[in-house]
């Protein structure tokens, strides 16, 4: 039987129309004969994505498909906002379906990274919002926004996104939320032992010195003791490669090497502004790896902040590096959970792709909620394996551990989890995104640019804690 249309609850000028592909054609029939025949030599049959735009006395009448029912994906909404003519759109659609999720799909739709534009204008198609109640508008608009965050953080180039703007953006945020930060620049990070991070970052400028960024807070009024979670973020504003020099097509998109401290970022605005009943701590060591004269070299064997010693064998693996330190500072918060986000290998797109995100961990709860999550936010994740036999990869003649593995293990995103795994947390539960944190390829409601990656199945689990 088909299913009831949601219609409008408020009169709009321009009416939207979804339909899965087993109700369009009992659908197109009720419809005026002339509007019928229309859809019909046009083909709609609900196909997923296919889209017939009608103009009426007033405004417009749209036909979109959704395809198979049990293919269904709210997602499929955020090409609307790129295809429908300017204008206030009314949705009718199933009533089973999640009207939450389908303006979360929309507002990540309508996004579009204009603060270079001279002549930029907001998206003015629109989707009618009256038939949401308070809460839920409000929890569309938390989740948009935080993805939308990490693609602003993520655009924006480097000369306006380097390490003292990703600390002026912690600043923004905590502030927001009444939350406590902390932050250790330049020589200081010696002082307050955090080595591999200063070693890193002190081949920058003086206006980019390296930092370690530490936001901690909990919510007012619940009663504790609260849950530790942990959000680190790999924050490289920009990343030569160091000595070992990135040709020019490898350095093109390194603006977008700060994108874990942009996924934690975001993700801990939405956290805070949601009230999770958490103590949250945000840890972002946000350096630029350039090249100087006080450079740090292959060969060389850096410190680190759990008292291991590192052997560089490659200066362009430096983002577990600066993790190593700031996976160390979380252990010692003792976390129920630590996640961290980082664009870390180009092995993890050889095998993956783009668009779905490894994760690792060994604590299989998280693991099974991580992979429910996944499918249930449409947020397409996949577990790699921490792979033990890869582990002698790492052993260094002159060193307690290199930072790049042995040739023969080849499986480079499984190594460089293995390596953040040395230094992890032993308390709770650890995993490690390797995200990519960039769309390579353009199309409606994903422009080619900047995109958060598991912010949505990882808010899941948290709201679990």
């Amino acid at each position: 039987m088909p299913k009831p249309i949601k219609a409008p609850k408020a009169a709009a000028e321009n009416t939207l129309v979804a339909l899965f592909e087993e109700e369009a054609a009992a659908a197109i029939a009720a419809l005026k004969p002339a509007q019928a025949k229309f859809l019909m030599l046009k083909g709609f049959t609900g196909k997923a994505g296919s889209l017939i735009v009608l103009p009426e006395e007033s405004g417009c009448r749209a036909w979109f498909g959704l395809g198979a029912r049990k293919n269904y994906t709210p997602m499929s909404f955020r090409a609307l906002p790129s295809q429908l003519p300017k204008g206030l759109w009314a949705l009718q659609y199933d009533v089973e379906l999640d009207a939450g999720a389908i303006h979360v799909a929309w507002g990540l739709g309508a996004y579009s990274f204009t603060r270079y534009k001279a002549s930029a204008t907001p998206s003015e198609v629109r989707l009618d919002d009256s038939a949401l109640d308070e809460a839920t508008k409000t929890a569309v608009a938390r989740e948009v926004r935080a993805h939308n965050l990490v693609r602003d953080l993520v655009n924006t180039p480097t000369n306006d996104m380097g390490p003292a703007d990703i600390e002026a953006e912690a600043h923004r945020i905590a502030g927001a939320h009444g939350a406590a930060i902390n932050v250790i620049v330049g020589e200081d990070l010696l002082k307050e032992n955090y080595p591999a991070v200063h070693a890193v970052g002190r081949a920058a400028g003086p206006n980019n010195q390296p930092r370690f960024i530490e936001i901690t807070w909990q919510p007012k009024g619940v009663p504790g003791p609260l849950p530790v979670v942990a959000l680190v973020g790999k924050g490289v504003a920009f990343d030569t490669g160091g000595l070992n020099i990135k040709g020019g097509a490898g350095m093109g998109l390194m603006k977008k090497d700060m994108g874990g401290a942009a996924h934690a970022l975001a993700l801990a605005d939405w956290v805070m502004a949601s009230q999770l009943p958490v103590a949250l701590s945000v840890l972002i060591p946000a350096v630029e790896n350039s090249i100087s004269g006080d450079a740090f070299r292959p060969g060389d064997i850096l410190a680190s902040r759990a008292g291991l010693s590192i052997e560089i064998g490659n200066t362009d693996a430096e983002g577990r590096l600066i993790l190593a330190d700031a996976l160390t500072r979380a252990s010692e918060l003792e976390p129920a959970l630590t996640v961290d986000f980082a664009t870390l290998t180009g092995a993890a797109r050889v095998a993956l792709g783009p668009e779905v995100i490894p994760f690792y961990t060994d604590d299989e709860d998280v693991a099974r909620q991580l992979e429910v999550a996944s499918i249930a936010q449409n947020d397409p994740l996949w577990r790699m394996p921490l792979w033990k036999g890869y582990n002698d990869a790492l052993d260094s003649d002159i060193a307690d551990i290199r930072n790049d593995p042995a040739g023969w293990a080849q499986g480079g995103s499984v190594t460089a989890a293995l390596f953040l795994q040395r230094f992890a947390p032993k308390s709770g539960a650890w995993v490690h995104f390797d995200i990519y944190a960039w769309n390579p390829r353009g199309k409606a409601g994903s422009p080619v640019g900047a995109e958060a990656q598991a912010l949505r199945a990882v808010y899941q689990l948290l709201t679990s804690y």
